[in-house]
This record gives C-alpha cells, sequence and structure tokens, in this order.
C-alpha cells in the first residue's frame, strides 16, 4: 500500500475513533462526527441544492439550478436527481469524479467531532436542527423492530439496490435525512438555540429554488455536548420499553441503503474493527416534532396517462361520493375540480386506501409535493392530479408504534423547496 493512502487510511481510522467512541454516547443512536464543510470561498449560495428526491417532474427546475451554478462547486454536481435517473449511468460517473476532485482540491474543511446547529428560515417560519450522525447499529426500517431509530414509511426493497450502489461507489455523503424527537418541552434544541450566540457560525446564507434562509453554527463544546447527551438521555429514559427515540422523516430509503451498505461491511469486519467504521454511520439532521415551523404537508398523487373516469374506476372498492364540503381527496386536471368522500375507507389511513387501489390498478403515477406543483403538472402534462389530505403530526408516533409504519409517501415535511438541502458532507470511504 502507498504511503499516502496508509496515511489517509489512518487519518480516517484516528477521525472515526472520536465518532461515536465516546461511552457517553452510547445507547443513544447518534453521536458528533467528522463533519465537512467546503472552505469559506466556496461556501455560498451556489453550494446547497434541495433533496434529490424533489421536482421529480420538473427536470426544468433542477436545469435552472444547473444555470443559476455554472462551474461553481456545488452539492449538485455530488448527486443524481430523480428527474434524471434514466441517466443514471452517464451522471454517476460524473458524481463519482466530481466527489475525488473535490477532495483532491480541498474544497472541503474538515470539522471533528462536532454537531452543526441549524436555523432554517421558511416560509413556515424558523426551524431549528442538529447535524449528526446516526450509528445504523441502533436503527432499523421493518415494522417489526424496536430499535431506537425507526423508519416512518413502508421501504420498498426494490428502491435500495441502486441507492446502495451508489453509495458502494461514492467516497463522500450527503444527506437529506430528517430525524424527528418527540420533545415536546424541547429540552434538547430549545438551551442549545438559546445559547448560540457562543458558539462559532460557520455558515449564514440565501438557499437557491426559493428555499429561504439558513444558518449554522459549530458545537464542538464539551460543555455542551455533555448537557445535550443528558438531555438526550432523559428523553430516551421516559421511553416504555420497545418504543423510538427518533423517527426517520425524511429520506428513509436513502438511510436504509446506508444501513444495507453497513451490514454489507459488517459481514467482513472483525469485532474491533465494527466499532469505529465510517460504514457504521450515516449522516442525518434531528428536528423536534414540536416545532411550530415543522409543518407536515400531504404528498399528492400524479397519475399520468389515463382518463379521471379511469380513476374513478380505480377508487370504485373505496365508496366514492361527490362531496364539496368534507371531501377526503380532490381529483384536479384540465376538468373542474372534482372533490370525493371515501365513504368505504373511513376506518383506514385514506392515503393508504387510495395508494392501495392505484398499486392494484397498475396506474402510473408520480409522488408531488405542493398543491402548486401538482396542478402546473397536470395543466401542463395532462393526466389527473389526487390531492390528499393532511396527516396530524401528532399522530406520528403514536401510529409507528401501534403499526409499524405508516403507508408510504404519507407526509412531506413543509413543501418541496423547505425540504432538507444538502450542505454538510462527510468521508464514507
Amino acid at each position: 500500500m502507498a504511503m499516502g493512502s496508509l496515511m489517509l487510511l489512518n487519518e480516517l481510522a484516528d477521525a472515526m475513533k472520536e465518532e461515536c467512541g465516546m461511552t457517553e454516547w452510547s445507547g443513544l443512536g447518534i453521536c458528533p462526527g467528522e463533519i465537512l464543510l467546503p472552505g469559506a470561498v466556496h461556501l455560498n449560495s451556489h453550494w446547497p441544492v434541495v433533496a434529490l428526491d424533489q421536482y421529480t417532474s420538473q427536470p426544468e427546475v433542477w436545469e435552472e439550478a444547473a444555470l443559476e451554478i455554472g462551474e461553481a462547486p456545488s452539492t449538485l454536481n455530488l448527486i443524481i436527481p430523480e428527474a434524471f435517473l434514466h441517466e443514471a449511468d452517464r451522471r454517476g460517473r460524473g458524481v463519482q469524479q466530481a466527489m475525488s476532485d473535490y477532495l483532491q482540491r480541498n474544497i472541503f474543511a474538515p470539522i471533528s467531532d462536532s454537531f452543526v446547529l441549524v436555523e432554517r428560515c421558511t416560509q413556515s417560519g424558523a426551524r431549528v436542527g442538529l447535524v449528526l450522525l446516526v450509528d445504523l447499529e441502533a436503527y432499523d426500517y421493518k415494522p417489526e423492530g424496536s430499535s431506537l431509530i425507526r423508519a416512518t414509511e413502508q421501504t420498498v426493497l426494490e428502491r435500495i439496490p441502486p441507492r446502495l450502489a451508489l453509495r458502494e461507489r461514492s467516497s463522500i455523503e450527503l444527506s437529506h435525512v430528517l430525524l424527528i424527537v418527540d420533545d415536546p418541552l424541547d429540552s434538547v434544541l430549545g438551551p442549545l438555540n438559546a445559547n448560540r450566540q457562543t458558539l462559532t457560525k460557520l455558515y449564514d446564507m440565501p438557499l437557491m429554488m426559493n428555499g429561504g434562509h439558513i444558518k449554522g453554527w459549530q458545537v464542538t463544546d464539551a460543555g455542551e455536548q455533555a448537557r445535550l447527551t443528558q438531555a438526550f438521555r432523559a428523553l430516551r429514559d421516559k421511553l416504555q420499553p420497545g418504543n423510538p427515540l427518533f423517527l426517520v422523516g425524511d429520506g428513509n430509503h436513502s438511510l436504509a441503503a446506508a444501513k444495507a451498505y453497513w451490514e454489507q461491511q459488517r459481514a467482513r469486519l472483525a469485532p474491533q474493527e465494527q466499532a469505529h467504521h465510517p460504514a457504521r454511520f450515516a449522516l442525518a439532521e434531528m428536528v423536534n416534532l414540536h416545532s411550530p415551523a415543522l409543518i407536515f404537508k400531504p404528498i399528492h398523487r400524479m397519475v399520468f396517462g389515463v382518463s379521471r373516469q379511469a380513476v374513478l374506476d380505480a377508487l370504485k372498492p373505496l365508496g366514492p361520493v361527490a362531496h364539496e364540503k368534507a371531501p377526503d381527496i380532490v381529483l384536479v386536471g384540465e376538468e373542474k375540480d372534482m372533490p370525493l368522500a371515501l365513504n368505504n375507507a373511513k376506518n383506514r389511513l385514506i392515503t393508504e386506501a387510495v395508494q392501495q387501489v392505484l398499486d392494484e390498478a397498475a396506474m402510473p403515477l408520480d409522488f408531488v409535493h405542493g398543491v402548486q406543483a401538482l396542478r402546473e403538472i397536470a395543466a401542463t402534462q395532462g393526466g389527473t392530479g389526487i390531492l390528499m389530505p393532511d396527516f396530524p403530526k401528532d399522530q406520528l408516533f403514536p401510529v409507528v408504534r401501534k403499526y409499524g409504519r405508516l403507508p408510504r409517501k404519507t407526509f412531506s415535511m413543509g413543501e418541496a423547496n423547505e425540504k432538507r438541502f444538502y450542505l454538510e458532507a462527510r468521508r464514507i470511504r
């Protein structure tokens, strides 16, 4: 092995010994770690872009972002938006090259043993979060699991392999994973945010794609980390046996792919190597369920290539009847809006009932964030949009505890432009 490669491996091993290696974080499923941010010259509004699973039927949004960014270093060069998955092979090579190039050019400036306190201002308000590492040993996406960190929606196993393949070829990870903690007294983030004037500010900038404004502060102080540990342990100790401390509010399939990759690597490692291996951890941002700025929005359905009548025929088992005042769903498109009550689905989650009949009818569909986006797609591309109902966020933890999961694509944490932007990164090689 070349001396340079050996030195890099040793540096990474030392960094990982810091990540979750401290006993005070054991049993919590999360910890601080080495976080990568671009140096000051590149840390501007061109760097962050929104989660890759947004605007899947609106590739023009991503094309406009690319034009605005130009040749500047950007996370856009490190991801493949799902709108362009048909070009995955070509774009994948470009992503891998960009990751290597950014590392070789020292675009990134590492921050060791740190969290990042985040404030994101959007039309929903100021949302506070904490960027951290997830210990994948404490996470499970199976509905019957009893881990501290759990998925919120049904994991489609067929969606894991392409994400796993990308992670296998990547040298760094970016993340749009959002963890949710049920902290009604705001005991974790509240005191930290109140004390943020004592922390080192890392960034303060507007976000493109109408994403609002974001600020971030480095959290390396031993006292602050000790207080966080105490607050997390207090929340954990209040849990009933088998109940989760964190739920995955966004990025379920990305985290499932990270778990699959870790299980592959773990099988090849000696026990002493497993504790600090980089594949054991994944980057995420944690937010509080009770934040007024954390608003659950429904994820709507866009059905392509069939008539409205065909959609109505698919919905027949649910007993659809016109109902202007209290509809469960609304069909939109070129024709007049059609509000519908689903009389045969009153004892079920509406999202689950609708998704089941669409799947059984093999309807070609996309999942769309935002009412306006749905109407624009229906108007420009044809087809029938289905406006889905709200899911009350206070039901999230009770429903997952009771049923193990929600139906896939039940809710979105804000509109498309409020989703997490890729900003922080982490070495996984």
